[in-house]
């Protein structure tokens, strides 16, 4: 629940040169500078409210919000202004600022920010406070190919053993064959195969033996609704103050509900499915729709924790997770809550999902494509190397794909994790060089 804002800073401003960057909640939620008479993406739906940004903290009309971070350059000439929360992981204000006739910004917030000036411009003054953090530096990305954007829910065994061949024949360099969403028969049933998958286990055997390493993709703390979990294990969902399933919004066309990893059986179950992946011989996860784990609710015990209960269980569960496939193994986090995040990831999707085409729907900045894409990766670039290899989001250089060039050149600028998401007998011979090139130059 929202608390109450105070005002903590009143800032002169040119407001002919001023930018304000606004930080949004998790991986999709829109990130950037704007201009003061810029306005800024917002939610366009009540469902992407939930599933794409923070869920009880709605922004006014006319205000920049940035959860937990917010930084200012008047445009001036003076240093960039840059409130934080002091400790992300366990509480996230929401800092609001407000241009005002005569040349101020009014800044505010409800809850405790930290206060700091930088010199440079706002991406600077970001990079200093990422910094400041004092995370390791982030081990380097393997190149990846994911059947994601060419298949999506569709993908089959077939498909994964076409591009393997494809990868030999093509000679493109990819360290990871990762499959995404689409081998599992339900969101919570992730040991489950659909119809389309034979053998996981016999995937990865076939992916090693070609000298490369297998990834898995999961959504591991949602649950469908007609999932065998939920009609054999109720107990283990987070549940709303009525006592209802917690609603993480919709997806897949149909309702979500989110697994409580505080309860015992239900962390021992999350830890059985991610040994078991490991032990089969994927050592590179993709874990999604990670928001969901930060949801504020009524968890084991009988209470609702609040905004700080809620993450301590979110990074608990990540924690569990990073536990059973071991430190060696590659942790990429997606649609997860960006700040209460730090320290516990190799990389991190900053932006929306891309997408074959350019203009997301409803001109929704949280939702698939490239506009949207670019828009955030290029409001998050601070973060790569210092808080985790940026995801830029995959790759997709084939005929088919709606301004393939650009997408490519911005991929290939961020210097981030590389990954391919095509049927890589589709691509041309522009295609096949562009995949190989960003591949063959990332630092490995």
């Amino acid at each position: 629940m929202s608390l109450p804002f105070t005002p903590v800073a009143s800032v002169p401003v040119d407001v002919r040169r001023a930018r304000v960057h606004e930080e949004g909640w998790q991986s999709w939620s829109p990130s950037g500078a704007y201009a003061p008479g810029d306005k800024p993406y917002r939610p366009t739906n009540d469902n992407w409210a939930t599933v794409c940004y923070r869920p009880g903290h709605p922004v006014p009309e006319g205000v920049f919000q940035g959860e937990g971070l917010l930084a200012l350059d008047p445009g001036d000439g003076s240093p960039v202004r840059l409130w934080a929360a002091p400790d992300p992981t366990r509480q996230v204000p929401s800092i609001r600022l407000e241009f005002r006739e005569g040349g101020r910004a009014e800044v505010s917030a409800n809850g405790p920010v930290e206060y700091a000036e930088y010199e440079g411009d706002i991406q600077a003054a970001l990079a200093s406070w990422a910094e400041g953090r004092g995370l390791p530096a982030p081990r380097p990305a393997p190149t990846v190919w994911c059947s994601w954007y060419e298949y999506f829910t569709e993908v089959t065994e077939d498909d994964i053993h076409e591009n393997l061949r494809a990868m030999d024949v093509l000679d493109l360099p990819i360290d990871v064959v990762q499959i995404d969403d689409g081998y599992q028969k339900a969101l919570g049933d992730w040991l489950t195969l659909s119809g389309r998958f034979r053998s996981r286990a016999g995937i990865a055997d076939r992916i090693r033996a070609g000298g490369r390493r297998a990834g898995i993709w999961t959504a591991p703390f949602l649950v469908d609704p007609s999932s065998e979990l939920t009609a054999e294990h109720p107990e283990w969902l987070v549940r709303d103050v009525q006592g209802a399933p917690l609603h993480a919004g919709r997806n897949w066309g149909h309702d979500l509900y989110v697994l409580d990893t505080t309860h015992p059986a239900a962390a021992a179950y999350l830890t059985e499915v991610f040994t078991t992946l490991r032990a089969e011989g994927y050592d590179y996860f993709k874990v999604d729709f990670l928001y969901a784990g930060a949801l504020e609710g009524v968890r084991h015990g009988g209470e609702d924790g609040g905004e700080e209960g809620a993450l301590a269980a979110y990074r608990a569960g990540v924690a569990l997770i990073r536990e059973a496939i071991g430190p060696d193994a590659y942790l990429l986090g997606c649609g997860a809550p960006i700040l209460p995040s730090l320290g516990l990831f190799d990389a991190m999707r900053v932006s929306a999902d891309t997408a074959p085409h350019r203009r997301p729907e409803a001109g929704d900045y949280s939702q698939p494509g490239q506009d949207a894409a670019e828009f955030t990766g290029v409001g998050r670039q601070w973060q790569h190397g210092r808080l985790w290899v940026n995801d830029p989001d995959c790759l997709m250089a084939r005929p088919a794909v709606e301004t393939r060039e650009r997408w490519a050149a911005h991929v290939e600028a961020t210097g981030g994790l590389m990954a391919s998401s095509d049927r890589l007998l589709s691509l041309d011979e522009w295609g096949v060089e562009t995949t190989r090139r960003l591949l063959t130059g990332v630092d490995r």
